[in-house]
């Protein structure tokens, strides 16, 4: 078997076919951003994640509309998804994140897309060769097996960073609300303090007011 053919149907499945941008963004309080995905290819699978990284409950609004502004996905305050969907037309797809229902907390947000056409993954890994090649077969198995395991991957490393960014945006707000108790509490302690000593000092001016 030619090496240089196996090298070209590994890259062309790995690069060629699964197209991926991924980005961090903050979204002020009432703010509401939109991104877009140009697809070229006709049943193709449009795979999408985001996760709210920090910010108020760490969740937001988004949408997903079609080339025609067909809806396909609203969802209300969700914290994170990973799905995909078939894009059964040809043209740009519209990704929307709302933060209209916060008044003041705004929202850290990670966002991925990725596009894949499967039928042409298969034609990429089999271009000329016949179906009885078992060789060829076996390693389009073991592509797909590894591409599986990496997207299990990168999925669990998306879901642990997720969990320590929110871990540390709830250890920064519990380190800001003791902070602002304790300064209460000690404004507090000497509103009291001085209130007991003018009460005791009025008590004594009193009592010696009687004695004259």
């Amino acid at each position: 078997m030619n090496p240089i053919f196996i090298y070209a149907a590994i890259s062309s499945l790995f690069l060629g076919l699964s197209h991926a941008t991924a980005l961090t963004f903050t979204l002020s309080p009432n703010e509401k951003q939109c991104f877009y995905a140009f697809n070229n290819q006709q049943n193709s699978n449009i795979g999408y994640y985001f996760a709210v990284q920090a910010g108020g409950s760490f969740d937001i609004n988004y949408s997903i509309k079609g080339p025609n502004q067909q809806l396909i996905v609203s969802e209300e305050k969700q914290r994170q998804g990973d799905y995909l969907f078939n894009a059964d037309q040809v043209g740009e797809y519209e990704f929307c994140f709302d933060n209209e229902m916060s008044t003041f907390a705004e929202k850290v947000i990670d966002f991925e897309i990725k596009t894949e056409d499967e039928e042409n993954a298969i034609k990429a890994v089999l271009p000329a060769a016949p179906t009885e090649n078992g060789a060829v077969l076996n390693m389009q198995t073991s592509v797909e097996k590894i591409k599986r395991q990496l997207s299990l991957l990168e999925n669990s490393l998306n879901y642990y960073k997720t969990r320590n960014n929110r871990n540390q945006s709830t250890v920064k707000s519990t380190e800001t609300r003791i902070f602002w108790f304790s300064l209460f509490d000690l404004v507090l302690m000497l509103a009291m303090a001085g209130f007991q000593v003018a009460v005791v000092k009025f008590f004594f001016q009193g009592s010696r007011k009687q004695l004259v």
